[in-house]
């Protein structure tokens, strides 16, 4: 009767030290398994913008009786396009018989004479301050007269 007693108490405590070894069976493999990895690609992308800060300028230009009216024009213009802008001037007005176009050159921006006015561009990304003067001359019989601004610009992407 005694070994009758004695036989759980050996059990139990015989379970309770192989405890242990389950535990660290299960350690073990976790340490021998293979690392994982990943890698990350992050890609940010920035949408290209051109936008005009600025396009001051008089309202209004008197014509004078004789010679020519000068007025000046400020444009700003903020781009992130890798290959710049144009800016394309045209005189849309029958007031005016002739015009004339000088710009304060900043570096990097070209101004060209083309067949129906002028064409400022630049070629890479920034933030551009353009002051433009402007020369006009009265068509015959337009003199003395108020007229609207009479430049149509247009700014385009490269």
């Amino acid at each position: 009767m005694r070994r009758a007693k004695r036989l759980p108490a050996a059990l139990l405590s015989v379970g309770l030290l192989l405890t242990p070894l389950a535990g660290m069976g299960e350690s073990s493999l976790a340490s021998q398994a293979r690392g994982t990895g990943a890698s990350l690609d992050f890609r940010i992308v920035i949408p290209p913008v051109m936008q005009l800060l600025e396009n001051s300028h008089p309202a209004l230009l008197y014509l004078p009786a004789s010679g020519a009216l000068s007025a000046q024009q400020k444009l700003v213009v903020a781009s992130n396009m890798k290959r710049g802008f144009c800016v394309s001037m045209r005189v849309d007005a029958n007031e005016v018989d002739g015009w004339r176009l000088q710009a304060v050159q900043q570096g990097g921006i070209t101004l060209l004479e083309v067949t129906d006015g002028y064409r400022l561009c630049t070629a890479r990304p920034g933030r551009y301050t353009l002051l433009l003067q402007h020369e006009f001359v009265a068509a015959p019989g337009a003199t003395h007269k108020a007229m609207a601004w009479p430049v149509q610009t247009d700014i385009t992407a490269l």
